[in-house]
């Protein structure tokens, strides 16, 4: 499992750091000391950076973490307000998408048989909205670029897969955006959100700054399939 994060931006409100995929961002799912807080809360113990946004633990990129109170308050009002902008690099397989579509499909709770329940596409779930654009198309894939207006647990999966498209290597979310159940070949195992193989990264984010007002755009080069 990849522990190591790299540090895009530092300031002492604030810092925007490069999660790779496979990194758990909080503890749960029999994950504890292996998370990106638990690394934190150890080599910080005093002034620990809280995240502000999660990240699913195969989606690799940008992670935005306040550093003080006052940006902690400031930036998550932002990400409630919607003003901060966070745009995604996905892979879904080859197939006639527009150029350019957007997604709303609601997202809410469905029974789960391990974890009591997961997110997906509900017709009663809460508002979610996506903006989708192709950035390129190959023999057996199709590159999209992702703005997120809302921020619902698993947004970009659930989304993607709810028009027919699931994340290509997405073992938990099949064509309509609901999840997968044990397999015939391993009974056993049931998927859960956790489990990685997807392609999905945070490529580029941008914010005001709280203390200083500035605009701040930073971008995560994408992963090479990306």
């Amino acid at each position: 499992m990849p522990l190591a994060f790299e540090i895009l931006h530092e300031d002492e409100d604030l810092w925007v750091i490069a999660k790779p995929a496979g990194l758990p961002v909080l503890p749960g799912g029999g994950f504890l000391e292996h998370t990106l807080l638990w690394q934190l809360q150890q080599q910080y113990p005093q002034d620990t950076p809280i995240p502000i946004h999660r990240l699913g633990r195969g989606t690799s990129g940008l992670m935005l973490l306040a550093r003080s109170p006052l940006a902690r308050s400031h930036l998550t009002q932002q990400m409630r307000d919607r003003q901060i902008r966070k745009v995604y690099r996905a892979l879904v397989g080859a197939g006639d998408l527009e150029d350019d579509f957007t997604i709303t499909q609601p997202i809410g709770k469905l029974s789960h048989p391990v974890l009591g329940y997961v997110y997906g596409a509900t017709s009663n779930g809460l508002p979610a909205h996506s903006e989708c654009r192709v950035l390129q198309r190959r023999s057996d894939a199709t590159l999209l670029e992702v703005t997120i207006l809302t921020g619902r647990p698993h947004q970009i999966r659930i989304h993607l897969a709810a028009v027919g498209y699931p994340l290509l290597g997405d073992p938990l979310y099949d064509v309509g955006g609901v999840p997968r159940s044990a397999s015939c070949s391993h009974p056993e195992k049931v998927p859960v959100p956790g489990d990685c193989g997807y392609h999905l990264h945070a490529y580029h984010l941008t914010l005001t700054h709280p203390k200083t007002g500035r605009s701040i755009s930073i971008t995560c080069p994408a992963p090479p399939e990306l």
